[in-house]
């Protein structure tokens, strides 16, 4: 490697000397030093990157779920107001159905008082008739007595009159009924069928309900299969995202080792404030995601960046607001005039640009050897507080 690195430093100065064969020539010469250094080139390339493919391939993937799963969370939120839309309708129809029925039984009701009423009234036609036939047939027998007759068996004339007058009463007393109870009938089944008009009208918008209620029924319960179908696909995905992010976990941890340190998980007593947010149900993906639980810096609570920006302002004073991913630690620290270097100090910020989103640790102390106790959060992405004594080999130190 030390000759590689030697002679990627002759590369960037103009003049210098190969001693080669004097018979070979300048272009040869030149060709072999160019494809050599392409080939050096591209191994030191491949070195540099392997790591960085090797953790992205799992963020790579868990990103690309959390991204399908949003989208299937936007789906199934779009169905659940679909679904609250459709059952408001079929509440509706319900209601307007339910509506409809009283009105139903109401008429239903009438007819048949109608019906009762009619059928009163032509018994009451019919005894009316027979009524009137008798009168008829007696007022007929007395029409055989001629007038002088039936004076002459009255007792006088005013027995007469009102003989005269009786018959007479009982005629228009009798044709009064029977026209009253004609026109009752006929009333009656007039208004019976402008009821049973009206009951069809309602007994047929009550069924066009009904259909639309079944309609809206059978699309609730598609609906309800499709949110069914998308949370199952979403909890598959939830699990694929946990295996990834175990294995990521175990890929930090094979990284970090490689520093020479070996984590040790013990109690925060730092101080941190959110050391105990969401305790229990928090995830690596960020507590973020469940609504305001960012810090004063513009960090998610538990995450390695939240608790190196606190520990900053806990010892310094003050502390810069949204400077994101680790990895971008050091580009914003340079970009506040601060001083980035490979010394460590205590009260630096030590960073890792390894990985998808890179490392921060707070450097406590450095050791006569040359190591450092480091204190940090999520390295585990468990969002746990631990410590380590590393090699600051290969990590850069903000200076605040």
């Amino acid at each position: 490697m030390y000759a590689i690195i030697r002679l990627l430093k002759l590369r960037k100065t103009k003049t210098y000397k190969i001693n080669m064969p004097a018979k070979t020539s300048t272009t040869k010469i030149y060709l072999r030093v160019a494809s050599l250094l392409v080939v050096i080139v591209a191994f030191v390339g491949m070195t540099a990157y392997v790591p960085m493919a090797r953790a992205d391939r799992f963020q790579d993937q868990i990103n690309a779920l959390n991204a399908e799963n949003a989208r299937k969370q936007q789906s199934r939120s779009q169905l659940g107001s679909e679904a609250t839309n459709i059952s408001q309708e079929v509440a509706r129809l319900q209601g307007e159905i339910n509506a409809l029925q009283a009105k139903i039984n109401d008429n239903q009701t009438q007819i048949a008082n109608l019906n009762a009423q009619i059928k009163a009234a032509e018994e009451e036609l019919v005894k009316q008739r027979k009524i009137l036939g008798e009168t008829i047939k007696a007022m007929y027998v007395e029409g055989d007595i001629t007038t002088v007759e039936m004076l002459a068996t009255s007792k006088d004339l005013s027995e007469f009159f009102d003989k005269q007058q009786y018959r007479e009463s009982v005629n228009k007393k009798i044709k009064t009924t029977l026209d009253k109870i004609t026109k009752l009938k006929a009333d009656l089944n007039s208004q019976k069928g402008i009821v049973e008009k009206l009951l069809a009208e309602q007994q047929a918008f009550q069924k066009q309900l009904a259909g639309q209620r079944a309609e809206n029924s059978r699309l609730l319960s598609l609906n309800q299969s499709q949110q069914n179908e998308l949370n199952a696909q979403m909890q598959a995905n939830s699990g694929r995202i946990a295996d990834l992010r175990k294995q990521q976990a175990a890929e930090n941890a094979r990284l970090f080792s490689s520093r020479g340190g070996t984590i040790r998980s013990v109690p925060d007593t730092s101080g941190y404030p959110w050391a105990n947010y969401r305790a229990g149900s928090w995830t690596h993906a960020g507590s973020c995601f469940y609504g305001n639980d960012i810090d004063p810096w513009s960090m998610c609570y538990r995450q390695c960046v939240s608790y190196a920006a606190w520990k900053v302002w806990k010892t310094k004073g003050y502390m810069y607001s949204g400077w994101g991913n680790a990895n971008n630690w050091d580009n914003a620290a340079r970009a506040q005039g601060l001083t980035v270097n490979s010394t460590p100090a205590a009260g630096t910020v030590a960073v890792s640009n390894a990985g998808t989103w890179g490392h921060v640790m707070f450097v406590e102390s450095v050791n006569g050897n040359g190591t450092i106790n480091i204190s940090q959060y999520n390295v585990s992405l468990t969002g746990t507080y631990s410590e380590a004594t590393i090699s600051p080999n290969n990590l850069l130190f903000i200076h605040f």
